[in-house]
């Protein structure tokens, strides 16, 4: 795998050159590098994950290249987004879900985010990227019900915005399917204002035909909430809370569903290992984070209360941020809990022991997490 080969291809797609600020694609050879030299690729695989990386790209040049056409679109502001986080498994697809069943919020779409530009229209169940989408699903329904069960979006869900910062290069993402230590320590330390500006500039330029409060999801975000509050200083943000009993478990399981996409050599404490790292930066940063702004810089659910009271979970988010809990967010919300029931794609099981862990040895590493916020645990 070539960088220069990925930049060709992507520009030989397209018909187009210009790649955007080059501050933005410095991950990318790192990236590459990380994917010859540690991923252990399949021979399919690595076909695969090429076709990832460039797709990537191809997204990042069309989004440049209709940003030069419509200059203008790129003055309209983004008012006080909504950015939802926390440990991944702790509630944020939930909190996501809800909060986009309000009519006036406006989400980042699973077909849209993989496929950006030109802009949907407001009756997008035509638009060929919505129904090449669904076909995926189905797919995936079909051929990977184990993923399905633990994390499902459908084409037009609210996606993870991680996905417009893999457009930088600069995203979790890449580190979660395979296995690329190199490149996660690179990215613990990147600066992740560039990756949030090209960010802005995708919103912008997809509220052209869909308008609405801007409202995101990425548990990642606590690993970058100094860059994230430069690039939005009006964001209002919001985190989950779960029992990391729990949260681990189920994390370690979803990456174990997905790398044999791209390997046949996966090794069960190499995932441990990632998300382990990964969990004592995240709540490192977001506490000094709430350090430097006082801890109601962020407002915080926790997912045991989410789940006996969704509703009024979302009431007090409303309240928080001084936002009008209408009749229409009510009863948005109140349909989206009626179609996705909990479990709706299945059960999802899964153990510590099999990735080399323990719940008490959890519970011991991540003490004072759940004892600054007050999480209901579970003996062990």
């Amino acid at each position: 795998m070539q960088v220069e080969t990925i930049i060709a291809n992507a520009r030989a797609a397209t018909g187009l050159e210009d790649l955007g600020d080059p501050a933005q694609l410095e991950g990318l050879p790192v990236l590459v590098k990380a994917s010859n030299e540690e991923a252990r690729l399949s021979e399919r695989g690595a076909a695969m994950w090429e076709q990832s990386i460039t797709s990537y790209l191809i997204n990042r040049i069309k989004t440049v290249d209709y940003a030069k056409q419509h200059p203008e679109l790129l003055e309209v502001p983004i008012d006080k987004p909504t950015f939802v986080f926390g440990l991944p498994r702790t509630g944020t697809t939930m909190t996501i879900n809800l909060l986009s069943a309000d009519p006036a919020r406006r989400c980042y779409r699973r077909f849209e985010a993989l496929d950006s530009m030109p802009p949907a229209a407001p009756d997008y169940k035509s638009d060929p990227r919505y129904l090449a989408e669904l076909a995926k699903g189905e797919m995936a329904m079909k051929y990977m019900p184990q993923i399905a069960a633990i994390h499902w979006e459908d084409a037009d869900s609210p996606s993870e915005d991680q996905y417009a910062m893999a457009q930088s290069f600069c995203s979790q993402i890449y580190d979660s399917q395979v296995n690329i230590p190199s490149y996660r320590e690179w990215f613990f330390g990147a600066d992740y204002v560039p990756a949030f500006r090209f960010q802005k500039q995708i919103l912008q330029l997809l509220q052209q035909n869909v308008g609405g409060k801007w409202t995101l999801k990425n548990p990642w975000h606590p690993l970058f909430l100094d860059a994230l509050t430069t690039v939005y200083p009006d964001a209002e943000l919001v985190m989950t809370h779960r029992d990391p009993v729990e949260v681990v478990g189920s994390a370690c399981s979803l990456l174990k569903a997905v790398r044999p996409i791209y390997t046949e050599d996966m090794k069960l404490g190499e995932i441990a290992e990632c998300l382990l790292q990964t969990f004592d930066h995240m709540i490192a940063r977001q506490n000094a984070f709430r350090d430097k702004r006082g801890e109601d810089a962020i407002f915080d659910i926790q997912y045991a209360a989410q789940i006996k009271d969704p509703l009024g979970t979302m009431r007090a988010l409303y309240d928080r941020f001084g936002t009008e809990f209408t009749a229409d967010a009510q009863a948005g919300m109140q349909a989206m809990m009626d179609y996705n029931p909990q479990n709706k794609h299945g059960k999802h099981s899964y153990t510590l022991e099999e990735f080399g862990l323990s719940a008490k040895w959890v519970r011991d590493h991540f003490k004072d997490y759940t004892d600054r916020f007050a999480i209901p645990v579970k003996d062990v």
